[in-house]
This record gives structure tokens, C-alpha cells and sequence, in this order.
């Protein structure tokens, strides 16, 4: 494809989340549950395999960086498959870019392998130039991808804007196998009757969030940017504050690539949430 605009953008990161979600749905079907991890690691090849393939094709000039493209899982194989993923782009390469897809094929390995669980997804975002200019979080399980747009944020096509919370209530996601202590105690201090929402995979808790399922998601417990690009972009469009749990703006395409903490939620909540944080780490040992 000669030349990019951002209308292009937009539809490429919408488009290939969505087909992708659609793959690892048909995934599911075919393998079924007996076996989670043969599941997890088929999903997750097949769907790194897939927008690898597609945005080469479209944007052969872009660079790439995918969960599954590290070299840490370049021996792993699906089911009667023996390739190796493909890998991302150069460091070197990349981080000289000016464009950069940064994507997670499968965001939520565990909730994709159990049945009935439909809080995973499919992350594709686009970083342009210091800044995340499209993203699309494919929630396929719910029928749903939410995605930037020319003119904000879509749920489908629906314009969506993150709405505040109730006053004196504060829903917040966490994660529901290890609800972290931070968390917690954040929800000890707060002056709100705060509810602890356990979900799976962090798109899913970003975008519930964006769906006004919950009002905020704190995480501060270890992710890379693959885990947050595309939800983060979407949020920012939906009118959303995000930003690190310091208030720090989210910076990807970096040489390290980990970005281990996170805030989401509405601009309203922010300062209440930041000085709460800030409260609870100013109180842990060491």
C-alpha cells in the first residue's frame, strides 16, 4: 500500500483485530476445551501468524512488534504445526521507525482456553512518531470491537465515551485469580464504596471500563506494551484518562519494551485515584 492516512489507519487496526478475534474463535470450535494448553498456544500462533501475514501485506514498510513474535517463544509450535512464529521487527529497525504495529494476538490466554469466558481479546494498535495514533480492541467472545475512528472511539458503530461514575461508588477492575494487595489497600483509603470487579485479560478490563461495566482499572503488577497500546489508544479516543499509576504519560516503542503499570478511568476519578496510589506507595516497606 502506497501511503497511509489515517482514515486507513483507523480501518486496518479495527479490521484486523476483529478478523483475527474471528479466527481464534473458529480455533475454539475446532479444538475444543480438553486441552487448554494445546488451545492457548494454537490461538496464539494462528492469530500472530495471521496479522503478521496481513501487515506485511498492507503496510510492508511499517515495522512490528507482537507479543508472540519475541524471541522467547520462537520454539513454540501449535497442534501438528512445526513453524516458528515469525519474528518482529529489528530493534534497531524499529525503534527507528516512524511507524510501528505493536499487537497482541491473543491478550488472555487463560480466559481463551476456558469455556464459556468471553473476557479476552485482541489487541492492534499503531504507533506513529512518539504517539499511539489508531488502535482496535477485538473482544470476539462479546461480538464487540471497540477502535478509534477519525472522530473518537467506536464500539462497533456506535460512538462510545467513557462515562463517570456513580458519586460515592467506584467499581475497579482487577485481575480474578491474584486480586493484587495494591489494589486493595488503594480501595481501603479511598472515600468511596469501592467494589473489587474481578476480569480476565487486561483488554477486557480496560475495555470494560470504556463499556461502564466498571469505573476504573489500576494495574501495577508487571505488562509490556503490548498488553495496553490498543486498549490505551482507544481509551484516550473515548475521552478516557491514561496514563502510569505516577501520572506519567504511557510511552511505547521503547528498547525495553516493558510498561509494568497502568490507570484507566474518567477524567473525574483521575486525581482522586493518583493521590490514593501515591498514598498507598508512599505506606509499603522499602
Amino acid at each position: 500500500m502506497m501511503g497511509h492516512t489515517p482514515a486507513d489507519d483507523h480501518a486496518t487496526a479495527a479490521e484486523l483485530a476483529a478478523e483475527a478475534g474471528r479466527l481464534l474463535l473458529r480455533v475454539r470450535d475446532e479444538l475444543g476445551f480438553a486441552d487448554a494448553r494445546a488451545l492457548k498456544d494454537t490461538g496464539d500462533l494462528r492469530a500472530h501468524e495471521y496479522l503478521m501475514a496481513e501487515l506485511a501485506e498492507r503496510c510492508p514498510g511499517d515495522a512490528v512488534l507482537s507479543e508472540e513474535g519475541r524471541a522467547s517463544v520462537a520454539g513454540k509450535r501449535s497442534a501438528g504445526d512445526d513453524r516458528a512464529p515469525t519474528g518482529n521487527t529489528a530493534d534497531a529497525d524499529r525503534l527507528a521507525a516512524d511507524r510501528v504495529w505493536i499487537v497482541d494476538p491473543l491478550d488472555g490466554t487463560r480466559e481463551f482456553s476456558e469455556e464459556g469466558r468471553s473476557d479476552w481479546a485482541v489487541h492492534v494498535a499503531l504507533w506513529v512518531k512518539g504517539e499511539l495514533a489508531a488502535g482496535a480492541v477485538a473482544l470476539p467472545a462479546q461480538g464487540v470491537t471497540l477502535r478509534t475512528s477519525p472522530d473518537g472511539a467506536l464500539a462497533g458503530d456506535a460512538p462510545l465515551r467513557v462515562g463517570p461514575p456513580e458519586p460515592g461508588r467506584l467499581r475497579v477492575a482487577v485481575s480474578r485469580t491474584r486480586p493484587p494487595e495494591f489494589v486493595q489497600r488503594l480501595a481501603g483509603i479511598l472515600d468511596a464504596d469501592v467494589e473489587l470487579v474481578p476480569i480476565g485479560s487486561a483488554g477486557a478490563k480496560i475495555s470494560a471500563v470504556l463499556q461502564g461495566v466498571v469505573d476504573a482499572y489500576v494495574h501495577a503488577g508487571g505488562q509490556y506494551e503490548w498488553d495496553s497500546a490498543a486498549p490505551a489508544a482507544v481509551a484516550l479516543a473515548a475521552g478516557a484518562h491514561a496514563s502510569r499509576i505516577d501520572g506519567s504519560p504511557l510511552v511505547y516503542n521503547r528498547t525495553d519494551p516493558r510498561l509494568p503499570d497502568i490507570l484507566v478511568c474518567h477524567p473525574v476519578s483521575a486525581s482522586t485515584l493518583l493521590s490514593g496510589i501515591q498514598a498507598v506507595g508512599d505506606a509499603l516497606p522499602g
